[in-house]
């Protein structure tokens, strides 16, 4: 059996990973965006999605591991409304994020090829923005919720 502090910790680490970057390439996504500027475009969308690939996906597949983990090594069910309310929030957080992943990339290749082709951007492109932006709260907010639960298992 494997410790449940070690697997505590790497849940702990897994949400932090998931909430932090996703605060960082947020904030990084939206000012690169919002600034106009093509080649801070570019850069800002690349990194968005390098980040998201090394960091938010292997967190977002050790979470349910870990989780689930911790369930069984501390007895607790899936009749726990706690547990049950987390694992809709991530479903939600993670049907947002799938959708953002997607726009994310889509936006750097046009961003992309704006830039190489010295053209303006498609005008989709303002529209992906936009519900790249709105995704992200339901997402944000759904994690908050379940650092919450996860802390004070209200019920």
């Amino acid at each position: 059996m494997i410790d449940p502090l070690i697997v505590k910790t790497l849940h702990i680490f897994g949400a932090m990973v998931i909430f932090g970057t996703g605060m960082g390439t947020a904030f990084h996504g939206l000012m690169c965006n919002l600034s106009g500027d093509l080649r801070s475009m570019v850069t800002g969308n690349r990194n968005v999605v390098i980040a998201d690939w090394i960091f938010t996906t292997p967190a977002v597949i050790l979470q349910p591991i870990t989780g689930f983990y911790l369930m069984w090594a501390n007895g607790w069910s899936l009749d726990d409304h706690w547990i049950v309310a987390s694992i809709i929030l991530y479903v939600i957080a993670g049907g947002c994020w799938l959708p953002v992943v997607w726009l994310q990339v889509r936006m750097h290749r046009m961003s992309e090829m704006a830039l190489e082709t010295n053209s303006e951007l498609p005008s989709i492109y303002k529209r992906y923005f936009r519900i790249w932006f709105l995704l992200g709260w339901p997402a944000f907010i759904s994690g908050g919720a379940i650092l919450w639960l996860m802390v004070s298992k209200p019920f």
